[in-house]
């Protein structure tokens, strides 16, 4: 069995994404990992090629700014890496630069792997997710947080990434998956506050044009030095481990984030239940899925 790796980054260390523990993560159960550096305004690219593995293969992209309006770029930057990963691999693992994966979980995806492998009905493997948010300690657990998506797809049936690359298809078709006993590890909202201030900032530019571009931009850059991380609707503490990888970020948080775990902030009493349904019976309702399970 032979499984490529694939992600893409720009401007990592402007925007403190942790891209290195996030390649690092995946390295001991992929052959290959295929890196799509951007046209990065910083030392990314350098930060990239310090990692120690002959298993690395970065490729270059330019993004495309006229694909910006709705994330599009991102699925244009997915596929580039996507397309650049081995033919002869049986799967390929797709992560994010603000995702890494514990290392407990590799015995169990290497296991789906080679179980699923021969099996054409499954067409991606399904992961669960812990949103970090404000710190390290806290675990985002509204409704506005995804609970799954598929991270490994398997290779040469035409998938394609799906709209601002939260997900994947075929023609248009969602996929049909098997959700395995892993998590990934979404770090996309754990920043100092002011560096997550100016990426939010930078990222409205991947999502708006126009009229509302403008607007976005200039209410982002009106005096606001600072994100308010304690405009959430509900986050609980973590209780478990992170990755290894992890170790030393986590040890140098040094902000504070106002975060009052006891106060929610529900827009309605039917988040609110739907809230509860989750955190107490792990149902879902009415969530939303870019996959079919099988």
């Amino acid at each position: 069995m032979k499984v490529s790796g694939f992600t893409f980054v720009k401007n990592a260390v402007k925007y403190e994404y942790p891209v290195v523990e996030s390649i690092k993560s995946i390295l001991p159960i992929v052959d290959e990992m295929i890196v799509s550096l951007g046209d990065s305004e910083d030392e990314t690219n350098k930060l990239v090629e310090s990692i120690d593995s002959d298993k690395i293969k970065i490729i270059h992209s330019v993004w495309d700014n006229s694909l910006r309006e709705g994330g599009k770029v991102l699925a244009a930057e997915t596929d580039k890496a996507m397309d650049a990963t081995a033919p002869d691999s049986d799967w390929l693992f797709y992560i994010q630069a603000d995702e890494v994966l514990h290392e407990q979980y590799h015995p169990v995806i290497l296991s789906a792997m080679e179980k699923y492998k021969d099996d054409k009905r499954v067409e991606g493997l399904l992961f669960n997710y812990n949103h970090f948010y404000g710190s390290y300690k806290f675990i985002g657990d509204g409704r506005k947080w995804y609970s799954k998506e598929i991270r490994v797809i398997r290779n040469r049936i035409n998938v394609r990434s799906w709209k601002d690359a939260q997900g994947f298809r075929i023609n248009g078709r969602r996929l049909q998956v098997k959700l395995i006993n892993a998590c990934i590890y979404h770090y996309g909202w754990v920043r100092n506050p002011v560096i997550m201030q100016e990426k939010e900032a930078a990222f409205s530019d991947l999502w708006f044009s126009g009229e509302e571009h403008e607007q976005r931009k200039k209410a982002w850059n009106e005096k606001v030095t600072e994100f308010d991380y304690s405009n959430i609707d509900s986050v609980s503490m973590f209780a478990g481990t992170h990755p290894a990888v992890m170790k030393a970020n986590v040890e140098k948080e040094n902000w504070t984030s106002n975060i009052n775990i006891q106060k929610k902030n529900f827009k309605n009493i039917k988040h609110r239940i739907l809230n509860f349904l989750w955190r107490n019976f792990g149902w879902r309702p009415f969530e939303y899925s870019n996959y079919k399970r099988i």
